[in-house]
């Protein structure tokens, strides 16, 4: 369990990403790694426990059977959009890897290794991808904890030249976005499914919080050499090795400081064997990433959301073309952000502002209805779409305070801010539209979300609920653990 565990973070954009960022701005503004494995801990000792006690299946269980399986196949969405950034960035690594490897364009190199992670995916990845986290896990580790002293210790490596920088420097004016990248993170690593796929799995509840502390050191000592060689690539005089490309290495090229280091800063038995683990890592990462995301999209908002009654024959081709989908998009937002670690963060962002909320007070607020979690969604999608995004080249058409033009970024916490105006939203609207319908001030025949219905009081069923429940609206059952002891709330 441990390293399945911990292959949840660590993989191929973790480890570029990581590298990039001590490169280009420091170990200090590398937060992922640290605010992931915080993540970590606190869905073991908070959410993790929570979600066993009341018999939940997957993390989407309480979502589903609350609010209705369309409403609860709405909240996916946000699942969609931060598995697709994840294989945007799995892509992104796997690009500036074969792009060193086979000396070619990191444009063309992108869509090689996409075209190879996408058909592997289409044609057998199903039942492979089961067994890949050891495996990449050991390779990682194997291959870059042997590459990065050799690194540190090239003729061509000079600490003294980075070290004004390798540490990095936080503005003041830029602590409250600092601060904002850290919560991001942390929240933001908490309601993923796939984190909660393990959880649930574990024997016992003190399996999970032992596996989920020790995984999560483990992550951030595996998060260790790609950051050492970040920064041997930042302190190299890279004309003093058999580099060719362009000197200083531009901002653009950050994303491929760490097979550069592997390739040019290694004996090349070490760069071999190091280029050849990351690469056997980074496509493991990439096929699992692209099944996980068309597996959302086939089931959770395709089947849910518009065919419920869908046959299976037409799900496995709805989930072939939905990989052929995720594959071109991930490849497309892979070739247009020039930032791996730009996109391993952003990856949580809609999860942050949108289902860290929603998680937490379906859990913990069992007021919460249907109403206020889609006023909640809609509000939060609207004003993050409106923040900008500068990784996916969208510019802000909200300027909050402190809005640097100059460098056209926010300095405002924005995104706290956000996640904050969601979660008043979803208490404020489910305790009105509570009092409206309960104190019949609006009649039930205006309940169009079902309100009323027995499972936005209750998340576990005794059987005469759950027969009345099957009567009143089919769609809204699930696999429930069963109890003849009323209800619990949650």
């Amino acid at each position: 369990m441990l390293c399945i565990f911990t292959a949840t973070w660590v993989g191929g954009g973790y480890i570029n990403g990581s590298a990039e960022s001590a490169a280009k701005n420091g170990v200090l503004n590398t937060q992922a790694p640290l605010a992931y494995a915080i993540s970590l801990v606190l869905v073991a000792l908070l959410y993790g426990p929570k979600l066993r006690r009341e018999g939940f299946i997957t993390m989407f269980d309480p979502f589903q059977i609350k609010y209705g399986r369309k409403m609860g196949g709405l909240l996916f969405i946000p699942q969609f959009l931060g598995d697709l950034f994840w294989s945007a960035a799995v892509l992104a690594a796997l690009g500036a890897t074969i792009s060193i490897i086979l000396n070619i364009n990191a444009t063309l190199a992108i869509i090689i290794s996409s075209a190879v992670a996408i058909i592997y995916t289409f044609l057998g990845g199903l039942y492979s991808v089961a067994y890949t986290d050891v495996i990449q896990l050991l390779f990682i580790a194997i291959g870059l904890v042997i590459a990065f002293p050799f690194s540190l210790t090239h003729p061509a490596v000079d600490l003294e030249r980075a070290s004004a920088t390798w540490l990095g420097h936080i503005p003041t004016n830029s602590i409250a976005a600092y601060t904002d990248v850290y919560l991001l993170c942390i929240c933001g690593g908490i309601p993923w499914q796939a984190i909660y796929q393990r959880v649930l799995a574990c024997k016992s509840i003190r399996v999970v919080q032992v596996s989920s502390a020790i995984s999560s050191v483990l992550a951030l000592v595996l998060a260790i050499p790609p950051i050492m060689m970040g920064i041997a690539g930042s302190a190299a005089d890279w004309n003093a090795t058999s580099y060719d490309g362009p000197i200083p290495i531009p901002d653009h090229m950050q994303s491929y400081i760490l097979p550069l280091a592997l390739n040019y800063l290694s004996p090349l038995p070490v760069a071999i064997s190091g280029i050849g683990a990351v690469s056997a890592a980074v496509m493991s990462s990439a096929d699992s990433c692209i099944l996980s995301t068309s597996s959302v999209l086939t089931k959770n908002i395709y089947q849910d959301i518009f065919r419920p009654k869908a046959s299976e024959n037409e799900l496995i081709w709805v989930l072939r073309i939905s990989i052929l989908i995720v594959g071109t998009l991930g490849t497309l937002i892979a070739i247009f952000a020039d930032t791996i670690y730009g996109l391993y963060v952003l990856c949580s962002d809609l999860m942050y502002v949108i289902l860290f909320p929603q998680l937490t007070l379906i859990l913990w607020m069992p007021q919460c209805n249907a109403y206020g979690s889609l006023a909640g969604f809609l509000v939060a999608f609207i004003l993050r779409l409106l923040s900008g995004e500068p990784v996916l080249g969208l510019a802000p058409a909200i300027h909050y305070p402190g809005y640097d033009a100059l460098y056209e970024r926010q300095l405002f916490p924005f995104r706290t801010f956000i996640m904050l105006i969601g979660s008043f939203c979803i208490m404020g609207v489910s305790i009105l539209t509570n009092f409206l319908f309960f104190k019949g001030i609006l009649p039930r025949r205006y309940d169009v979300l079902k309100c009323l219905k027995g499972r936005t009081i209750a998340l576990r069923y005794s059987d005469k609920d759950r027969q009345l429940q099957e009567q009143d609206d089919p769609d809204a059952t699930l696999t429930l653990k069963e109890t003849n002891n009323g209800t619990s709330v949650i």
